[in-house]
């Protein structure tokens, strides 16, 4: 969500020392936990997660949960360790391999040994013939707490208005593995769905992703709740919401039929929630318009009342907005746009389409996740305020830019990048779209990034490889500066004393920038191709306010713009 990048102050990892932007790695020490948390290692890679079907009971009053997990897997090389994440103070009881069949199930106890936060499952020989296996993994403790949510991670023990217990869970980046066991990284998605069985006090409502299949009490004061999602879905984005909650719902007619739409929030939000959630369907309007259809009408879409923030929990997305518009009843771009839409509503719903359903494999490319959220705010703000309103919402939220490090984090170790994955990496994709010059064409690319990609894992590359695509060229040296370098491209420009030659190039960038400009007027295009650190010169038209025309780059293009009185 955009609001964590205020708290994103991480060490610097790459640093340049010339203007031309050379990318020079500066070390960071990481620890082998760090490695096995963040890197796929031969105990993670033999086996590939088809399904989880966790259950959990947590107890209010003493902050503690017990759980079991079900991991169903695919065996794609037998080998006799498997890696299981659970962070302490959470400890494994025991865990039984079924090794019976789907109508007898038989187990068989195995051994292992937790180490911190990393369990080593040891197995048996396995047979070629075993392709699919599954494991049933107890264990039981006291989370580790959230102390500031959603930036701080953990399970979330509150009281709501009534001083009745609250209670969920926010884990991105910290990962799922602080409240049940799993293969703890992102580029591996269970294929086939997960549930959630979440059983409770009488007197409160348990809501989890997808669908309720069914809410069964059990006659001791507790009530099991059993939600099931059949789409793939990142570890982080499995999460339980605990309350007093009431529940509403609509349809929304949408590219692929008929979508369910569904609002659990606190019984005394119920009549604010019933008019700040009517812009549900304009988002969605909107956000298929420009990105295709929603990528998980089988799951339904859910807004949930949530103790903290946000989050883009998929199918289930936590709302705690107050039921105002903008961010906290702010606008972040200090434009007046974002007052006229809820920024939970559209930022975290969002992540739908890029972070759960094109979801990044490692930590690192989390730009995937936020860089195009970010941008949704200004396709969302173009699609209900005309073109000029989203350019200046765009421009706005430039002022969150700091430049600090690079945007992409360093691989295999659960890092991520620079908070500048927001708005910067917003902004990169502004810049890209207006070097097309060709919003239909823009469009297109962004629908067939979420159709290719569909409910699939990715990297930079991949990304890169379409928008090259779309583009005509490679974006490579455009996604190096902006994604790579905290540097900001400057356009220089020289008029000859006749005004009738312009010269221009990019400086302040990597060797090989060659982002083009489009430059609109009442007397035609002007195209421009800058090189890095060359300059290209261009016949002028008679009577052209060049200086006029460059001034409106910089609001349309993250860069600087400088003219210079002589060519050096």
């Amino acid at each position: 969500m955009n609001t964590k990048l205020r708290l994103f102050t991480l060490v610097g990892l790459f640093f340049s020392v010339v203007s031309f932007g050379q990318l020079l790695e500066k070390k960071e020490a990481f620890t082998h936990a760090d490695t096995l948390r963040g890197s796929l290692n031969e105990n993670r890679t033999w086996w590939d997660v088809l399904r989880y079907d966790i259950h959990v009971q947590p107890d209010y009053t003493t902050k503690t949960i017990v759980g079991m997990t079900t991991i169903t897997f695919k065996v794609l090389k037998p080998e006799r360790t498997m890696q299981i994440d659970l962070q302490v103070p959470l400890m494994i009881d025991s865990i039984l391999w079924n090794i019976g069949t789907t109508a007898k199930a038989r187990y068989k106890k195995l051994p292992f040994h937790q180490d911190e936060n990393v369990t080593l499952v040891d197995w048996p020989v396995l047979a070629p013939t075993v392709k699919q296996a599954s494991i049933n993994i107890f264990y039981h403790g006291k989370p580790k707490e959230a102390v500031r949510p959603p930036w701080d991670g953990g399970w979330i023990w509150k009281k709501d208005e009534k001083g009745r217990p609250w209670m969920s869970v926010a884990c991105q980046g910290l990962g799922a593995s602080v409240w049940y066991p799993c293969k703890d990284h992102q580029s591996d998605e269970p294929d086939k769905g997960a549930s959630l069985t979440i059983t409770v006090v009488d007197s409160l409502v348990a809501v989890g992703n997808g669908r309720l299949l069914k809410k069964q009490v059990k006659g001791n004061g507790f009530t099991d709740y059993t939600w099931e999602v059949k789409n793939p879905i990142n570890n982080y984005n499995i999460i339980p919401y605990i309350g007093n909650y009431v529940n509403f719902t609509d349809t929304f007619i949408g590219e692929k039929g008929k979508l369910d739409l569904s609002y659990w929030v606190l019984d005394y939000n119920l009549e604010k929630a019933k008019k700040q959630f009517v812009q549900v369907k304009w988002m969605l309007r909107a956000f298929e318009y420009w990105m295709g259809p929603y990528p998980f009408y089988e799951d339904s879409y859910k807004l949930v009342d949530a103790p903290h923030l946000g989050m883009e929990h998929q199918s289930a997305v936590a709302y705690g907005n107050r039921y105002l518009n903008g961010y906290l009843g702010r606008d972040q771009s200090g434009t007046g746009w974002g007052l006229k839409w809820d920024f939970i509503i559209v930022h975290e719903s969002g992540h739908e389409w890029f972070a759960n359903s094109i979801t990044s494999k490692d930590l690192a490319d989390m730009w995937i996740h936020e860089g195009f959220t970010n941008y949704s705010e200004t396709l969302f703000t173009e699609y209900q305020s005309g073109i000029q309103a989203g350019n200046e919402y765009n421009y706005g939220t430039r002022k969150g830019i700091r430049n600090d490090t690079p945007i992409i984090g360093p691989y295999g170790v659960n890092k991520e990048g620079s908070g500048d994955m927001y708005p910067k990496s917003g902004n990169m994709l502004h810049s890209i779209r207006h070097a097309m010059n060709n919003d239909e064409k823009f469009r297109e690319m962004l629908r067939y990034l979420n159709k290719k990609l569909y409910h699939q894992t990715v990297t930079t590359e991949d990304i890169q490889k379409v928008v090259s695509d779309y583009f005509g060229s490679s974006v490579e040296k455009i996604f190096d500066q902006y994604l790579r370098t905290t540097q900001v491209p400057v356009l220089e420009y020289f008029v000859s004393a006749d005004k009738t030659k312009l010269s221009f190039r990019w400086t302040n960038c990597v060797d090989g920038f060659n982002l083009p400009i489009f430059i609109n007027s009442d007397r035609g295009a002007m195209i421009l191709g800058p090189e890095s650190n060359k300059w290209n010169t261009k016949t002028l038209q008679p009577q052209v306010d060049v200086t006029a025309l460059f001034d409106h780059i910089e609001k349309l293009y993250y860069c600087k713009v400088k003219a210079v009185t002589e060519m050096k």
